[in-house]
């Protein structure tokens, strides 16, 4: 049976689709109007509208394969399981089916479809809440149980699995921070009205036997479980059932019972292989070979090396990934990281013995195995490969100066004896963190050199500096649910209105590159080569503000793809979109250009109902992004 990446993902949607669901295209790794994240970082995430109650436009059955990408887990990458992008299956039933479906077809899929060794599954169930007074799920558990039954597995709950797995436990009751979900965290943090639920999250043990004693090896204290981080066990996917919705002190049933489901693609085909090392799934062949032949070493030889070439590997593809969605590398918000992982990616690959241009020839290889099912990978291969190298090029420069800062500090620092003495830790961080220069570098010169490095107090300095960072990120970058609190709301529908008098003024060229919605502003990315005179951006805010004092009525319809197209319905059109669609218009016409009706645009909302309560429309600034990409950023008072 083949365990490849395509196939298991052909398998998944053909799978949902013969149980009735509807098989949608994975959204962009830039959420749309979504500010409280930069990117797309699960399945659930462009589901959430339809998880709170809107109707999605294809039906009650939902499932996909979602491209996902997590700039937190970027310090993460180098271990055998973590991975800044990866592919999400996703299944949701909004409202329709509930527990005892959702877990027959897991068991189904991923036991009689895949044939995944059973005797190596593992399952865990919510414990319940005595504080805010919700039940253990025994449903999900007694189910499991019966399906391992009809197995002939044995299968024994626990309530207490930290205690270390016993003879003949299959199936776990966690607690609320490891087996519940809301958008607020555990039960108690929810506020009134917020929906959640319990989950049950699925287990493959790569070591039944215990004969490479990982957990021992791990140094980890306590005994080991499936929770447990040694890497006997990997998470293959979750199933959430939203089913609760907070009220007073207490909970009540959702009048709508949804799932969501997410497993990890590349961590279930891991699973099928009985290979615990991610990076040894089929999609990373290619480009192992090439960094392989390129560096002469050999993937797995020693952990330098495979540490260096699993970074490697991880932010090329992510790289790959994100131009293919407009993410250019640049300074700020998503372009950053984009420059980040590609500027990781390089520094590793001196560990290799890399130092010139590779960076084309391994996203080729992605560009290759990902091509049929995420075709802008193949639309923007030229543009994909050469933003790779020219910021490539430009690190390598980079490094070229901070070797040359790290001489002036020598001159500036040390004289005659000094020179014996240790590299003070204030440089060190100065050219890790100011000139991107890698720490393996410092101290490889030095010992050149003849001296020391204050390794420790670099180390203290680095740890505080990535504290607050992460404070940061967590701030600023925070995955999960999209808030539609009024203002974001009014600044969406803010966004096409701006859209259309943009396309008026400058022309019907202007495309709509990304947006970033907060409470206080709203920021606009659109396709147009030249900054815009103070008489244009005039004449945009005249437009804006001239359709709110009319106060048109902005008005939702689900419509075939081709007829949005047909009517003159604006999107991103080298995206994917399924047979069913939303769009949003602002007037009372029937197509885009009738003389009653404003705009119209693919979109999944939500949005006001009329123009009026937006108040007074504000350009601040227009300021270029990069070549051919403008943004404003305004403001409604």
């Amino acid at each position: 049976m083949s365990h490849t990446v395509n196939d298991v993902r052909s398998k998944f949607l053909s799978f949902m689709k013969g149980k009735g669901h509807a098989i949608i295209p994975s959204a962009s790794l830039v959420p749309e109007n979504d500010p409280t994240t930069l990117f797309t970082g699960s399945g659930m995430q462009p589901m959430v509208p339809y998880l709170l109650g809107q109707p999605h436009p294809e039906g009650k059955r939902i499932a996909d394969s979602q491209k996902s990408f997590r700039s937190q887990d970027i310090e993460e990458v180098g271990d055998n399981r973590h991975t800044t992008f990866f592919e999400m299956l996703g299944n949701w039933s909004f409202g329709d089916y509930f527990k005892e479906d959702q877990i027959n077809w897991m068991w189904e899929f991923l036991i009689d479809e895949l044939k995944l060794d059973a005797n190596n599954f593992y399952v865990t169930c919510f414990k319940g809440s005595i504080e805010a007074g919700v039940p253990k799920d025994e449903v999900s558990a007694k189910h499991w149980q019966e399906l391992f039954g009809k197995a002939g597995i044995e299968a024994r709950i626990s309530d207490n699995p930290e205690d270390g797995i016993k003879e003949g436990e299959r199936i776990f009751y966690y607690g609320e921070k490891k087996n519940w979900w809301s958008r607020a965290g555990i039960p108690s943090n929810m506020p009134e009205g917020e929906p959640g639920g319990p989950d049950s999250e699925m287990f493959y043990d790569f070591d039944p036997k215990n004969e490479k004693q990982l957990h021992k090896n791990s140094g980890i204290e306590g005994e080991c479980h499936v929770n447990c981080d040694c890497g006997r066990f990997l998470e293959i996917g979750n199933n959430v059932f939203m089913q609760y919705k907070k009220v007073g002190e207490g909970f009540e049933n959702l009048p709508q019972q949804n799932v969501d489901f997410g497993g990890g693609l590349e961590r279930i085909v891991a699973s099928l292989r009985n290979d615990a090392d991610v990076f040894n799934v089929d999609v990373f062949e290619k480009a192992k070979e090439i960094l392989e032949s390129r560096g002469g070493k050999r993937y797995g030889s020693d952990n330098t090396t495979t540490y260096a070439m699993r970074v490697i590997l991880d932010h090329i593809r992510a790289a790959t990934f994100l131009i293919s969605d407009d993410v250019l590398p640049g300074n700020k918000d998503q372009m950053y990281f984009v420059r980040r992982l590609i500027r990781r990616a390089v520094r590793f690959a001196r560990n290799l013995g890399i130092n010139d241009s590779f960076t084309r020839e391994v996203a080729q290889t992605f560009i290759d195995t990902y091509k049929e099912e995420y075709k802008n990978l193949k639309n923007k291969k030229d543009i994909i490969l050469n933003e790779l190298e020219k910021e490539e090029n430009k690190f390598i420069e980079t490094l070229e100066k901070g070797i040359r800062q790290f001489e002036k500090f020598m001159l500036s620092g040390f004289e005659g004896e000094k020179l014996n003495k240790s590299f003070p830790s204030e440089y060190v961080f100065e050219l890790v963190t100011s000139y991107g220069f890698p720490i393996e570098l410092v101290l490889e010169i030095a010992k050149e050199k003849g001296m020391t490095v204050d390794i420790l107090n670099f180390e203290r300095k680095m740890n505080e500096h990535k504290e607050l960072s992460r404070t940061a990120a967590q701030g600023k970058f925070k995955g999960g649910l999209g808030g539609d609190g009024e203002m974001e709301v009014k600044y969406h529908t803010a966004t096409h209105l701006l859209n259309e008098a943009l396309r008026q003024v400058l022309g019907e060229h202007v495309m709509q590159k990304g947006s970033n919605i907060t409470p206080e502003r709203l920021r606009f990315d659109f396709s147009h080569g030249e900054k815009m005179t103070e008489e244009q951006k005039k004449k945009v805010e005249d437009i804006v503000n001239d359709v709110i004092k009319k106060d048109l009525p902005v008005i939702r319809e689900e419509v075939s793809y081709d007829e949005a197209r047909a009517r003159g319905a604006i999107g991103v059109f080298d995206a994917k979109y399924g047979d069913t669609v939303s769009i949003y218009h602002v007037g009372e016409g029937k197509n885009r250009g009738d003389s009653n009706m404003f705009s119209m645009e693919f979109c999944g909302g939500p949005h006001v109902e009329h123009t009026g309560v937006l108040g007074t429309f504000k350009i601040q600034k227009e300021e270029a992004v990069s070549a051919g990409v403008r943004r404003i950023k305004a403001v409604l008072s």
